[in-house]
């Protein structure tokens, strides 16, 4: 059933497609910015509100641990492991250097006490162990981590391992654009929002502390998370999540050269969209969805059907927003569940910004001459 459900979802995700960039570029001319690449994007639409050198090819660091973290979740989702699955560190976990909570081999920490070290602490040591516990080894995980950046659609990004280690990688790098829609797609499971927001945890009854590495999680209002990096080779890194009025944005900032400066970089861009931006829902009038004239077929009619609204991002102010309706008069059958009849294209002050796929509800099966024979005898 959640099979069904994800898909259902994903395709639903498809048929409401933004059409308008309201984006603005910077040209590095911006003195706020102090990186080599940005992106302001909405994790809802996924609409781009800033960009500078979005589709670089940059080290992320421990950024990276935001798909380790996708990966996690969704062998949670799926059940293939539960929060209190115990996993035993292993020597290659245990090995890993930088941020860590220091697992000795054959220690047994639990999926959730693993997962706070990640997201609160950017702990390596448990990333690697529960990379193996899901996939059943580091590279395995790490191609389940490249398979899923494929599977978005992401152009810019190649990943050699889960932490985001890079003095020994020939080739492991993202973009600020596919790190945003990775933070995206992180941010529609609440636990991240819940573990990325605590500011100072514990583990092994209070011995070993968990110390938040996000700076705005004490000074941002409405930080919902999510992730810092540092490398020599990556500098300083943030993929930075916040909420205000219904609107979620993620930040993310590449490259800077100290750690004020990724913050600021990234608390600047977010007051530029909750400053200029809100989140709106489209309302389909479903009385102008006139019934579809099936042309031979068992039924002379099909009704459009439209999916759940995503939301679009718009300008904040008054906005004139209008529905264009655009119903196909007739269709040939056989009609097929899903088949195009139509599209809604919405429109902000005159411009279009998405436009909603209207589709069949139902089969319809081509009328055959026994079904003619049939209603003729009915009849009599």
């Amino acid at each position: 059933m959640k099979r069904l459900v994800s898909i259902f979802v994903s395709v639903s995700l498809l048929l409401l497609s933004p059409i308008y960039s309201y984006a603005a570029e910077d040209n590095g001319t911006d003195e706020h910015i102090h990186a080599k690449a940005v992106v302001l994007m909405d994790t809802d639409s996924k609409e781009v509100l800033y960009k500078m050198n979005e589709n670089e090819e940059l080290s992320p660091a421990s950024v990276t641990k935001i798909m380790s973290l996708l990966i996690i979740l969704e062998a949670l989702d799926s059940e293939k492991i539960t929060l209190l699955d115990e996993v035993t560190a292993s020597k290659d976990a245990v090995a890993m250097g930088g941020s860590q909570i220091w697992l000795e081999v054959g220690e047994k920490m639990t999926v959730d006490e693993l997962l706070r070290a990640v997201i609160i602490a950017s702990a390596n040591d448990a990333c690697t162990a529960l990379g193996e516990y899901v996939a059943g080894s580091s590279v395995a995980f790490v191609k389940m981590m490249n398979d899923k950046a494929k599977e978005l659609g992401l152009e810019h990004t190649n990943f050699e391992n889960c932490t985001g280690l890079d003095d020994t990688v020939k080739a492991h790098y993202s973009s600020a654009y596919d790190l945003a829609v990775i933070a995206s797609e992180v941010m529609k499971y609440d636990i991240v929002k819940k573990y990325s927001t605590v500011w100072l945890d514990s583990l092994r009854d209070g011995k070993t502390e968990l110390n938040n590495t996000n700076k705005l999680v004490n000074t941002y209002d409405g930080i919902t998370g999510l992730k810092t990096g540092t490398t020599s080779n990556a500098g300083f890194c943030v993929a930075a999540t916040a909420s205000r009025d219904n609107l979620n944005l993620v930040a993310v900032v590449l490259g800077s050269d100290t750690s004020d400066h990724r913050f600021d970089t990234a608390a600047y861009l977010l007051d530029i969209g909750f400053a200029n931006y809100k989140s709106f829902t489209p309302e389909i009038d479903e009385t102008q969805l006139t019934p579809v004239k099936v042309n031979n077929g068992i039924k002379k009619y099909v009704i459009p059907i439209y999916p759940d609204m995503t939301k679009i991002t718009l300008p904040k102010g008054d906005n004139n927003v209008e529905y264009k309706y655009n119903i196909s008069k007739s269709i040939a059958a056989p009609v097929h569940y899903g088949d195009k009849l139509g599209t809604v294209e919405i429109l902000c002050d005159g411009e279009s910004v998405a436009s909603v796929t209207l589709t069949a509800g139902e089969d319809i099966d081509k009328i055959t001459f026994f079904d003619v024979l049939w209603n003729m005898v009915r009849n009599i």
